[in-house]
């Protein structure tokens, strides 16, 4: 385990922190906005999740890269106390508290995961993860009309989106309104 973890540090490439404040953001939710097909969509929000993921931070981005590989092996308790630790050094990253809403929902732990969701929402309102976590925990506790609005407010940012159209459309047909 901790061979894995030192693996992890020194030789897969570091992983940076969310920064929701830089500047190439706007232009590209701009871009998000006018994506004429659902691929051209992806590509803008790759560069936008690329940005979300990157600091000057290197202990930010020690944890994001340790606490991404116990996620990608299955270690979510680790990963949990990773994102912990995260959080509290770096309590105005939203990715930080993104990771940590994704863990706690990987746990069963779905108020938790809300509450983080809402953090990372005050950070960056417009992060589409978050509020498409928010929407599969709404569709998982029956609350279909709160996933309809966690999925529409996905769709408003990125209209092209087909997940986002595909969950919109299951989450009406939960609540009976249809496609």
């Amino acid at each position: 385990m901790f061979f894995c973890l030192l693996l992890v540090l020194f030789i897969v490439p570091q992983i940076s922190l969310a920064d929701q404040n830089d500047s190439a953001l706007e232009p590209l939710f701009e871009q998000l906005q006018q994506a004429k097909s659902n691929s051209q969509a992806k590509a803008i929000e790759a560069k936008i999740w690329r940005i979300w993921l990157t600091t000057e931070d290197e202990n930010a981005a020690a944890l994001m890269s340790q606490l991404t590989y116990a996620m990608s092996v299955g270690q979510h308790e680790l990963a949990l106390k990773l994102c912990d630790q995260l959080v509290d050094s770096n309590p105005e990253f939203a990715e930080a508290w993104n990771k940590r809403a994704t863990v706690q929902y990987l746990l069963g732990n779905h108020g938790l995961s809300v509450a983080d969701i809402k953090q990372t929402l005050l950070l960056e309102p417009r992060h589409f993860g978050a509020l498409s976590g928010l929407g599969l925990i709404f569709m998982a506790s029956g609350n279909y009309n709160a996933a309809l609005d966690a999925f529409n407010a996905v769709l408003k940012l990125s209209p092209s989106s087909s997940n986002a159209r595909n969950s919109v459309a299951s989450a009406k047909s939960m609540i009976g309104e249809g496609i």
